[in-house]
């Protein structure tokens, strides 16, 4: 039983990858025509030139997405993984783009050609400088490179353009010796999509330069496997601040993403997750509290397991980590997951000050200009970037260091929070 069913799961994998090949082939043959047609007027050594690197592309799409879904199908080569999803995403997004201009046109003459059929046939108009066909073919390949330098940018520059985000927090009852307090977030490393070393080394320096007084890592120190992370263990391991660095796990940091040999397998990876943490100086909270002392004011440091409402991963236990916290009269909560706000936090811990969030990456797209803010994020999550307020309770959600999938961010910079707190009611604008 065991032996058909993984037969049957490698037929799948196999029907996978030729149907993934099939969809390329159609795709490539409908788009070099319009390739074809722009390109007609041009020398010899240019049209081969063009030809050729368009077939060699169409060639290591067919050859990554059977390796992809054959040779790799248990997800061993994650980082080499992340990065075909989002160069091939990249370039055929960009040919789909083109489709769609090509397509309504090509669709129009189908019709007339049935239409000739069936009347007799209309006398052809003339005196068009450029045939219809012609600019189309034009229009596709300007519309095709709109994306595809859109999201070539996004890679290059936009995965690293890290902006600090400072926002102040005010609670009427907070004790004077936490009035400016400042905290820094980051979330979301995903180390194994990064690359740009001296790049990710500025975005610590970025949050070093702020002084916070404590720093708080809201998880997905990875994308699937411990071992992505140890190449940057020096780097991040350089977040320092006077009241400590905290931690917690995200959905990406157990290992439920890819195939183990065995649970002992998949214990240990998460195990040396936690030694990471404890490497680089990170005090991680797996459902518990650290209580620390500012001036003669406790504080209490809460952080959850990973718990999402569309998930199966349920981890996270805000009463666990309630446990043994003390009185104190602020309680700073580290929830990965933002939707564990709304389903847990709010409902039945309203002793929670604050809870710190990552998880959406701000979906690493969108447009956010002056009060105006927009995301595909939004559709999906009712906090997806930024302050919240209900009541007492605020929420931040971070939008993240790094990426996930696509390698790259439009218009949804990675993101280093400083949130101060203050004594007191919010202004009036």
């Amino acid at each position: 039983m065991v032996l058909y069913a993984m037969d049957g799961l490698a037929l799948f994998r196999l029907d996978t990858a030729l149907i993934a090949a099939l969809i390329i082939v159609v795709v490539d043959v409908y788009i070099f025509r319009a390739l074809r047609g722009v390109l007609q007027h041009t020398s010899r050594a240019v049209r081969l030139a063009g030809y050729t690197v368009h077939w060699i592309i169409m060639t290591a799409a067919i050859v990554a997405a059977g390796w992809y879904y054959v040779a790799d199908p248990l997800n061993f080569y994650s980082i080499t993984r992340e990065w075909l999803v989002g160069i091939f995403a990249t370039v055929y997004l960009s040919k789909i783009t083109a489709l769609g201009v090509l397509l309504p046109d090509d669709l129009r003459r189908v019709a007339l050609r049935i239409r000739k059929k069936l009347q007799p046939a209309a006398t052809a108009s003339s005196g068009i400088p450029i045939p219809r066909s012609e600019f189309l073919n034009k229009t596709a390949i300007i519309a095709a490179s709109v994306p595809l330098t859109a999201l070539t940018l996004g890679i290059l520059s936009g995965a690293h353009d890290y902006r600090v985000v400072r926002r102040n927090i005010y609670l009427p009852n907070l004790p004077r010796a936490f009035d400016g307090l400042r905290i820094g977030q980051l979330s979301d490393i995903h180390a194994g999509t990064l690359f740009n070393r001296t790049a990710i080394q500025g975005g610590v320096d970025l949050l070093m330069a702020e002084k916070p007084d404590l720093i708080f890592f809201t998880g997905d120190l990875v994308n699937y496997y411990s071992r992505e992370i140890q190449p940057y263990i020096s780097l991040f391991g350089r977040l320092r601040a006077p009241l400590g660095v905290f931690s917690i796990t995200g959905n990406h940091d157990y290992g439920d993403y890819v195939w183990w040999p065995s649970d002992e397998a998949k214990q240990e990876n998460f195990q040396l997750l936690q030694a990471a943490h404890r490497e680089m100086g990170y005090r991680l909270l797996l459902n518990e509290n650290q209580m620390i002392q500012v001036g003669n004011e406790p504080l209490a440091i809460l952080g959850t397991e990973n718990w999402s409402l569309s998930r199966r991963q349920k981890y996270g236990d805000v009463a666990k980590a309630l446990q043994g916290a003390g009185d104190t009269d602020l309680r700073l909560l580290l929830a990965h997951d933002p939707t564990y706000w709304d389903a847990v936090v709010r409902k039945q811990y309203p002793m929670i000050d604050i809870t710190f969030s990552g998880h959406t990456h701000g979906y690493q797209c969108g447009v956010e200009v002056g009060g105006f803010r927009w995301s595909p994020a939004q559709y999906r999550y009712r906090q997806w970037a930024d302050l919240y307020q209900e009541g007492p309770q605020h929420l931040y959600v971070n939008r993240g260091f790094g990426c996930i999938g696509y390698p790259g961010r439009l218009g949804m910079a990675p993101e280093l929070t400083v949130l101060t707190l203050r004594t007191g009611y919010r202004p009036q604008a």
